[in-house]
């Protein structure tokens, strides 16, 4: 057990220098699966495991307001948005989202929408010109998702858009001009998307029905109040945003078949079983939230060290989603750990953990692994060259993805089994993943 009595140097400089390695590190150095620390000159416990992360959800334990930072609302959260209610309230707004985001005919209509985007700009990419997939991801995930929700957006506001929602992503963990880019990209589609709901309340436009833009424009608390038009496009925008956000693993999934391309062989035979486990260790390998916080709500006890009202506690994603314990081998990439079974909520949780109808668990989730196995099936047709390139993936960038953000050239669709020995051979000056 970690001696309680003795001080603890504030580690920050650590977060700051390690990104996702700092929590596995620590806990590695202790040995154990949870650590004491200092962050931010503040006392904190960080946690890893299965019954870390019941801990973590359980709302008798460790609740939100009042954990996330003031910098993170105001790029990726936006401030008051279900993210940082707990209790009733949570439950109430967090319902909404579930009805959008969790109905498989919805996912599929979802799904259906960007793939058609993605085919328009595949269908313009064979002229010989580079194409970076991460930014044709995001802007055909923009495309789609927009008018899933019912969000008008022409065709010449779809790149604007775009960098703006990957930019509120890329911005949230840096104090730097990332994190200015991201709260100037936030105050913009705030105001974007706040417009359009007050249209849509006084009739001037008509929101298409059953969608999130009529849902979120209609919401009301749980006191019957309507919620005003700031915070509905704060909440519109944890619709759009995440989804955009699957951007960072369609270039994860790209790195994954470029370095692993005997995969591609059964993401070509629509093989759905396969390419949602594929999915699955995407989102298992590859590096997307570090950690989340949360603060303790009393005078707590876990594995026998105390934990004082107010502390910090920081569950340790990455490093769960990595630990050898639960993953054999875990720096292998090896779809067939998912295939056949569905993945423990305790378990895996790169978009957090437990149980996303009670908890804060990302109502998303489907989203997320439908999209990313329907790009995992459309980057395997595509036969393309991949160019020189540092696809260096580091673990001090929060969020990371391939630095390149991984570019091809020659692209075109190809179907047929037989292509996949007809490749070109694919060269590139770095690869790191860990």
């Amino acid at each position: 057990m970690t001696d309680q009595r003795g001080p603890h140097l504030d580690d920050t400089l650590g977060a700051i220098l390690n990104g996702y390695a700092w929590l596995p590190g620590l806990l590695r150095r202790e040995g154990a699966s949870s650590a004491r620390i200092r962050v931010l000159g503040q006392r904190a416990l960080a946690l890893r495991g299965p019954e870390a992360v019941r801990f973590f959800y359980d709302e008798r334990h460790v609740c939100r307001h009042a954990a996330i930072p003031e910098p993170v609302q105001g790029t990726l959260f936006g401030h008051r948005a279900v993210h940082t209610l707990d209790g009733a309230d949570h439950r109430h707004r967090k319902a909404m989202f579930l009805s959008l985001l969790t109905d498989p005919s919805g996912v599929a209509a979802l799904v259906d929408q960007v793939g058609a985007a993605w085919n328009e700009a595949i269908a313009t990419s064979g002229d010989g010109r580079p194409v970076v997939l991460f930014d044709e991801a995001s802007h055909a995930i923009t495309k789609g998702v927009c008018r899933w929700a019912g969000i008008p957006l022409g065709d010449a506001a779809v790149g604007p858009v775009a960098r703006d929602l990957t930019a509120l992503v890329d911005g949230f963990a840096t104090l730097g001009p990332r994190h200015w880019r991201a709260r100037r990209a936030r105050g913009r589609r705030e105001n974007w998307l706040a417009g359009l709901v007050q249209q849509v309340r006084v009739n001037a436009i008509t929101a298409p029905a059953g969608s999130a833009l009529e849902a979120v424009a209609g919401h009301r608390h749980r006191d019957g109040q309507l919620a005003d038009a700031k915070l509905a496009a704060v909440e519109l925008l944890n619709i759009i945003r995440p989804t955009v956000a699957v951007s960072w693993f369609v270039a994860f999934t790209a790195h994954a078949l470029h370095r692993w391309p005997e995969h591609r062989d059964q993401l070509r035979a629509d093989d759905t079983g396969y390419a949602v486990a594929f999915a699955h260790e995407v989102r298992r390998f590859y590096p997307f939230a570090p950690f989340v916080g949360g603060r303790a709500v009393t005078d707590l006890t876990w594995q026998g060290q105390h934990v004082p009202v107010g502390s910090l506690v920081l569950l340790d994603i990455y490093g769960q989603n990595h630990d050898p314990g639960l993953w054999p081998d875990p720096y292998r990439f090896d779809p067939q750990r998912f295939v056949g079974r569905t993945p423990d909520p305790y378990e895996l949780i790169p978009q957090g953990g437990a149980d996303p109808s009670t908890g804060h668990r990302c109502p998303g989730e489907d989203v997320t692994v439908a999209l990313l196995a329907a790009f995992a099936g459309w980057l395997a047709r595509l036969d393309y060259t991949v160019p020189e390139q540092d696809l260096t993936i580091s673990l001090r960038r929060i969020p990371t993805l391939p630095r390149s953000r991984f570019a091809v050239t020659d692209v075109r669709v190809s179907y047929g089994r037989e292509a996949v020995g007809g490749q070109r051979e694919h060269h590139v000056s770095k690869r790191d993943v860990g």
